[in-house]
């Protein structure tokens, strides 16, 4: 798994328990659409750290909370 992986899997896992769609997170976090579908579909594997905390405050969270999880904590990763 990479570090890519594990984020996008967290932020898909939230917006499941917030039940918000994707293109709503995109829309509350003012990123584009297609930004954030790159970063789940793999093709962005480096996310800015302004476009993780844009998508933290729409998900009503820190940074630090959005990264706070098992897999990050725990994971092994492989290299980007």
């Amino acid at each position: 798994m990479t570090y890519s992986d594990a984020i996008m899997k967290r932020i898909k896992q939230l917006c499941a328990e917030k039940k918000i769609t994707l293109n709503k997170l995109a829309t509350l976090a003012g990123i584009q659409e297609s930004t954030l579908d790159s970063m789940l579909r793999g093709k962005s594997t480096n996310p800015t750290l302004k476009t993780l905390h844009r998508i933290s405050i729409a998900l009503g969270m820190t940074v630090s909370e959005l990264l706070d999880f098992p897999e990050m904590n725990e994971g092994k990763f492989d290299n980007e």
